[in-house]
């Protein structure tokens, strides 16, 4: 039998279906809840769409879009002043201003789609390319050209029937997810530091002892609401520094996250002598726990440890708390793998809408992706 299947495009959350939850049930990030984060506290450069696909009448799958806009942003990252650099910034600015993600930018990993079990999967990403299509035109109707389409973040089985339908698409790959996987027998954080070799031991001891003074503090709504442009700042002083940026978060996009989610998202604060210094922030996704955006005062970071003390504790809160893994993300490869991290290797799709330019898209991509050197470390036993 000759199944139909459609899809629909829906700009705001509280317009997608009802049973849109059913087939989100494995990851937070797909949400309705979530859309919602993302609809009311995005970037200033982002424009969400929520796209369902149907069987018949039947919702048989999900997909979160974000198309990225360079005219309201700043700075593409600060840190790297080179030649390089400021090739780069040429081509984003007038070649690859103009970004539609099927995924979601602000994360690592797949939370781009889910599908229900007994789809036909050729079917249905078939019907994904012509949405995407269709997202296109639409963006274009309203002065919007798509420069550059992106399909992220996949493992290496996972983007094998994507590559099937999107042929013409270069299969890319960027710096890896850093994944930290908690050993079952491990119930405490003392567990976990008695796996480190004697190295990694000490090093531990040592950035526990340089955060002597800090006072860690769990922040309710009303605490984010009353600290938020400090959070901000901080956070916007780590983000500004960083190698390459496609955006920066809206102002009030902790508070509302807390606001909407509630228990599931987890903001901590780091004081010293009354002063907020730093902060992170985790996701709890079912059995795994994601982090999220951080932000220090670089002066302390440095002289108390503090961004590798913020790893620790998420891991300990992590054991402490039952979860099977931690998604580190990427970013700081390195202090993620001194702590027991390990990288999975992730790819994505990518297609420039001129033809010239997507015949040298390889190319074009290196300037747009900085490379990080990095060392992989060991540190259990």
């Amino acid at each position: 039998m000759n199944t139909n299947y459609s899809f629909q495009i829906y700009k705001n959350a509280s317009l997608v279906p009802s049973e849109w939850n059913s087939l989100a049930i494995d990851n937070i990030f797909l949400t309705k809840k979530y859309l919602e984060v993302l609809e009311n506290s995005c970037p200033v450069n982002m424009i969400c769409h929520f796209i369902g696909i149907f069987e018949e009448k039947k919702l048989v799958g999900i997909v979160i879009t974000q198309f990225l806009f360079a005219e309201k942003l700043e700075s593409f990252g600060e840190r790297d002043q080179c030649l390089k650099t400021s090739v780069r910034n040429f081509a984003l600015k007038n070649f690859a201003s103009h970004v539609l993600f099927v995924g979601n930018n602000m994360l690592t990993g797949q939370n781009a789609f889910a599908f229900d079990k007994n789809i036909k999967q050729s079917k249905a990403i078939k019907t994904l390319h012509k949405a995407i299509n269709q997202l296109k035109k639409d963006l274009k109707a309203i002065g919007r050209k798509v420069h550059i389409t992106s399909i992220k973040d996949f493992t290496e089985k996972e983007i094998e029937p994507l590559q099937a339908e999107f042929k013409n698409n270069y299969t890319f790959s960027t710096q890896p997810n850093m994944i930290f996987e908690i050993n079952q027998n491990w119930k405490t954080e003392q567990d976990y530091i008695d796996a480190l070799s004697k190295k990694y031991r000490d090093q531990y001891k040592r950035s526990r002892k340089k955060s002597e003074g800090i006072k860690k503090q769990k922040m309710s709504l009303s605490d984010i609401k009353r600290y938020e442009d400090v959070i901000y700042d901080l956070y916007f002083n780590v983000a500004k520094n960083a190698p390459f940026n496609t955006f920066f978060l809206a102002r009030n996009h902790f508070s509302f996250f807390k606001e909407i989610m509630k228990d599931d998202f987890l903001l901590y604060g780091y004081f010293l002598e009354e002063k907020l210094i730093g902060f992170n922030t985790l996701i709890k996704n079912g059995d795994v726990m994601d982090t999220y955006f951080l932000g220090y005062d670089e002066n302390i970071q440095r002289e108390k440890m503090l961004y590798l003390n913020m790893l620790y504790d998420m891991i300990g809160y992590s054991i402490k708390k039952g979860f099977q893994k931690i998604v580190f993300a990427r970013t700081a490869l390195e202090i993620k793998s001194s702590v027991g991290a390990k990288p999975l290797k992730m790819y994505g799709l990518i297609t420039h809408s001129n033809t010239l330019i997507n015949h040298n898209i390889a190319r074009f991509f290196n300037y747009l992706e900085p490379k990080t050197d990095w060392q992989e470390r060991n540190p259990f036993k």
